[in-house]
């Protein structure tokens, strides 16, 4: 059997074979959802994604002779340094044939890039920050993944606490079946009481997102998101660049009737962006749009029969008004209309998030999915050199 070798991602046909490897990798699971081949090269593209403005990153290919068997990013973000301190590097992107020689080989390659850069802990996998996909899947390997939310085998786990990775923390997703929720039966009472005081006697306001103003609904979400997950572990603010990058993505998939804004006197206090898990539909479409995945995608769109509540947050100064309840309710409303869809997953939730935890159990919840976000210490005399073809000609 050939040697695994690392090699770095130098060229677009590089690129594109790193974004393919999970579709050789997972091409029998019946969970494992393929993402869209064009919007995964420019998320990875540094000309394109504002990441790369704060960011430094290097992609590594594990290939046996002609064959890929992995892949893995290895990364340092300046705003991480500014905003978490320490001094961390994250790996993501991680995929890996069931092969501890290739996930050792991966790990290391990364391991070896972070400490060439004076860094002394290893954070991950996160693509490439906590606001976008983290964590490896520890429990509900059964469940198909909602809409950004990766999915990995069981072996993935096994193979990266053997190479000494340890827990850093735990995200959840939970499953709410909000239509199905009745007050005095699974629905916590003081949810709808802190809900009623919020929206009559503070004086404050819920409505849907504007699509059509959906530049300027982005920074009024941003700007609540910035400040309500900024005491979070791990979080770093997204930048005006990166909101307007992202927000490209979610005008496609976005719904008026599941994005909210709570206001007070003008001001955004709160704000739930709730997505229809496109998912559903991206499992027929092969990673493809073309030539007939416009048509299956626009066709499956209308069956979508579940969500994701992607972000719920309230201001500082506003958390102790019910706002958050607001929101909550307006979910449960929209969700026991007829025609609208009663149930979903909300995540990722810190496991220390008290607070939003305690809610979940509240509205009825379930904890479905467990991600894991692992760390391992750096030495600088650590263990050998991974085989890395061309690494120093790849670094940036």
């Amino acid at each position: 059997m050939p040697e695994v070798t690392i090699r770095p991602v130098l060229s677009r046909r590089d690129l594109k074979r790193f974004v393919k490897v999970p579709f050789r990798l997972h091409r029998d699971s019946r969970q494992w959802v393929p993402p869209l081949i064009f919007e995964r090269m420019e998320f990875l593209n540094r000309e394109k994604n504002p990441w790369f403005e704060h960011g430094e990153a290097e992609l590594f290919l594990a290939e046996r002779g002609a064959e890929p068997v992995g892949r893995i990013s290895a990364h340092l973000d300046r705003r991480w340094d500014e905003f978490q301190g320490g001094s961390d590097a994250m790996f993501g992107f991680f995929e890996s044939a069931d092969d501890p020689e290739v996930a050792g080989a991966l790990l290391d390659a990364a391991a070896e890039w972070a400490r060439a850069r004076g860094r002394s802990r290893l954070l991950g996998p996160m693509d490439f920050t906590t606001n976008d996909e983290v964590g490896i899947l520890i429990e509900g390997y059964e469940l198909a993944p909602f809409i950004l939310e990766p999915w990995h085998p069981p072996s993935y786990r096994e193979l990266i606490e053997a190479r000494g990775f340890e827990k850093a923390m735990d995200v959840l997703m939970w499953e709410l079946r909000m239509g199905e929720l009745k007050e005095g039966e699974r629905f916590d009472p003081s949810i709808h009481v802190a809900a009623e005081n919020a929206l009559r006697e503070e004086g404050i306001e819920i409505r849907n997102m504007r699509k059509r103003e959906m530049a300027d609904e982005v920074r009024r979400f941003m700007d609540v998101y910035n400040e309500a997950w900024g005491d979070n572990w791990g979080f770093v603010p997204i930048t005006d660049a990166e909101a307007e990058f992202q927000a490209k993505n979610l005008k496609q998939v976005l719904d008026e009737d599941w994005a909210y804004m709570a206001e007070k006197d003008g001001e955004v206090v709160g704000a739930a962006l709730t997505l229809p898990d496109i998912n559903q539909v991206m499992a027929k479409l092969n990673g493809r749009l073309l030539p007939l995945g416009w048509l299956k995608f626009l066709l499956g769109k209308r069956k979508i029969d579940r969500l994701r509540v992607f972000a719920l947050g309230v201001k500082h100064a506003y958390r102790h008004t019910g706002v958050a309840a607001g929101l909550y309710l307006k979910h449960i409303e929209t969700a026991a209309q007829p025609d609208k869809i009663h149930w979903g997953e909300m995540g990722w939730i810190l496991e220390t998030n008290g607070p939003m935890n305690r809610a979940m159990e509240g509205m009825g919840g379930k904890v479905v999915k467990k991600y894991r976000i692992y760390e391992k210490a750096l030495s600088a005399a650590e263990g050998p050199k991974s085989a890395v073809s061309g690494f120093a000609a790849g670094s940036r």
